[in-house]
């Protein structure tokens, strides 16, 4: 499946559940999208938590930006567009340049979110 794909199946599935938290406030919906409370009550949101699996080694994952909104994709690379130090790059055998995120956390930290919180894509 392309990035592309995915990313509109998870923004789907995300205003699914914003729209449904819509009587809670800004930091219970944040509350809400904790990766321990998400497993239980979304289990559909993430292949991930049926395995009771992380896709992030921390403690206190959030999953509210999932999709990192720093993260880009065009035609020939994906990328950070805050250059996060805690990303990488490589390059394919096609020449396609890929970020790999794993080690980065920013988009899923509490601060971070409530800066960036919107209820609408």
């Amino acid at each position: 499946m392309s990035y592309q794909k995915w990313l509109k199946q998870y923004n789907l599935k995300r205003q699914n559940i914003l729209d449904k938290l819509s009587h809670l406030t800004k930091d219970e919906v944040i509350k809400y999208f904790d990766f321990e409370n998400m497993k239980k009550e979304e289990p559909e949101f993430c292949p991930l938590y049926k395995d009771n699996q992380k896709c992030h080694d921390t403690q206190n994952l959030n999953c509210y930006f999932c999709a990192c909104p720093e993260f880009k994709v065009d035609d020939t690379k994906s990328f950070c567009i805050i250059n996060s130090k805690y990303g990488s790059t490589t390059k394919d055998k096609n020449g396609f340049i890929h970020q790999d995120c794993s080690s980065c956390l920013i988009p899923h930290n509490e601060k971070y979110i409530k800066k960036n919180f919107t209820r609408h894509l």
